[in-house]
């Protein structure tokens, strides 16, 4: 009896329990908010550790482990700390898991682009356990905005020897709804809802992020009905699913925050002549990209912040395909029939990367140009690539936050190891006006400066701009409540149903 009440009992936990299931397309290089770069470790990080702050569903910043905050004049800010937040390991989070955070980011031990947010603090100061005063050198338009970083636990790392390369970044120990279950390369990633999570344990017992390299599989999976929440292409979503798929799954379609680009290595002689990437530029048909690749469902990107954003500038527009325009340029630079312009574009074979290489080097071929492939895994594109700056020419694409910071991609500062300036761009004026903008907290003189720096950036060519994809994402019709929102459909997640 007492075996048949136990089975029945492991039964009815089993029976219980809810799984989401989603999928990577990549591994996450380090689960470790401040030294991971890539998306696919944020997407799994962000249900592992909190900022000070967030945006909700409105984009409006509110407290996330500040229980509230405020600015005592232009410069300081201080920050009251929740009293009932735990590690997921039982250990009170304090302010001193805040100033350590602060210490590690700024330390020269630790490269990381995100250092660039702090670099405009004077001190941060423990005021007691949950007090904590951040002093400004000056007013700093994102002096809210960059408390949105994750906070480490300072007792499991204050005497880590290198967190580069600790063992943390792939057993980490947050304050988030979700704790790391499981973890190994090429493999499905899960996460256990927190039942210590200082909002409420989340409703979904366990997330698992299915590891699917090659987007058909993730495609596969949705069709089969075995992913909860995923991404399909403009193809899929066109030609096809069927109306088992629509019955199955809700579809929601917006314009992603992100974008796609090939980025030059303007430290290589073949790019610093400015007629050959204007050459380039002009031998590109960016909206046969988004009828091809993306069915019409994006659109040609101008420059490098988003539309809906003060910073857009709606007088800049790309150019318009002049293949001719383009042949002089690069006669003009020294190349003819005879001795083409040859270069290498390293991309990743995650998502559309290798579809988009195929086209552009179609499209530039008109031109005479003779462009290489190399498309690689994620994590080697990574490793072998970017990291130590490897490459003639690169396609990538950078998701954006909701508020433009140019610093970390385009000051010259951010060439330095760890930075997202990859690609070596230099202009003295972008780099002033980029400074000047830090200062000014009001809007509307911050966005005309913005503009001036995207019309700038456009004209120099550092990045061939491509195309701002729709991003189309289907949730299982099953789960409530889901809804739309301006940082996607997932932001209510912990009080996700599944029954």
């Amino acid at each position: 009896m007492k075996t048949l009440l136990l089975i029945l009992f492991f039964f009815t936990c089993n029976v219980l329990a809810s799984t989401l299931h989603l999928s990577i397309s990549a591994n996450p290089s380090r689960l470790n908010p401040i030294v991971s770069t890539d998306k696919t470790s944020a997407d799994v990080a962000q249900w592992i550790f909190n900022g000070l702050i967030k945006y909700d569903k409105d984009a409006n910043i509110i407290p996330d482990l500040a229980q509230s905050y405020h600015f005592v004049d232009d410069t300081t800010l201080i920050f009251e700390l929740k009293k009932d937040v735990t590690w997921s390991d039982g250990v009170p989070f304090t302010a001193k898991d805040v100033l350590f955070t602060y210490e590690t980011i700024i330390s020269p031990k630790i490269f990381t682009p995100y250092s660039s947010g702090f670099m405009h603090i004077l001190h941060v100061k423990m005021l007691d356990e949950f007090t904590v005063e951040v002093k400004y050198k000056y007013p700093y338009f994102k002096a809210l905005e960059v408390w949105m970083m994750e906070i480490l636990p300072e007792h499991l790392l204050k005497n880590e020897a290198d967190l580069m390369t600790s063992k943390f970044n792939q057993a980490p120990i947050g304050t988030g709804p979700y704790t790391l279950a499981q973890f190994n390369i090429s493999k499905d990633i899960v996460l256990a809802a927190n039942s210590n999570y200082f909002v409420h344990k989340p409703t979904l017992d366990t997330m698992i992020f299915h590891y699917l390299p090659d987007p058909s599989s993730e495609f596969l999976m949705l069709k089969s009905q075995k992913l909860d929440v995923g991404s399909l292409s403009p193809l899929q979503l066109e030609r096809q699913i069927d109306k088992d798929f629509k019955a199955h799954y809700s579809i929601y379609e917006d314009i992603a925050h992100n974008f796609s680009y090939m980025g030059f290595n303007l430290k290589s002689e073949k790019f610093k002549d400015p007629r050959v990437r204007e050459a380039l530029s002009l031998a590109i048909d960016r909206q046969e990209l988004v009828d091809i690749l993306y069915f019409s469902h994006g659109k040609v990107c101008t420059g490098p912040f988003l539309p809906g954003t003060g910073a857009f500038n709606e007088a800049v527009h790309a150019p318009k395909p002049d293949i001719a325009k383009a042949k002089a340029l690069l006669k003009e630079a020294g190349y003819d029939e005879a001795h083409p312009f040859e270069f290498e574009l390293s991309t990743s074979a995650n998502g559309s990367g290798s579809y988009s290489a195929q086209i552009l080097q179609h499209q530039l071929k008109k031109a005479g140009v003779v462009m290489k492939l190399r498309i690689m895994e994620w994590q080697a594109f990574l490793n072998t690539v970017i990291t130590p700056r490897h490459f003639e020419a690169v396609l990538m694409g950078w998701s954006l936050g909701l508020k433009p910071d140019a610093y970390s991609i385009w000051h010259s500062e951010s060439m330095r190891k760890g930075g997202f300036n990859f690609i070596g761009y230099e202009n003295t004026e972008v780099d002033q006006l980029i400074k000047q903008a830090e200062q000014i907290v009001d809007q509307e003189k911050f966005d005309a400066i913005y503009r001036e720096i995207f019309a700038k950036i456009v004209a120099d060519n550092p990045y061939l701009f491509l195309v701002i994809p729709n991003s189309i994402t289907v949730v299982n019709k099953e789960i409530t409540p889901v809804s739309t929102s301006i940082i996607g459909v997932m932001h209510n997640t912990i009080d996700w149903i599944k029954p």
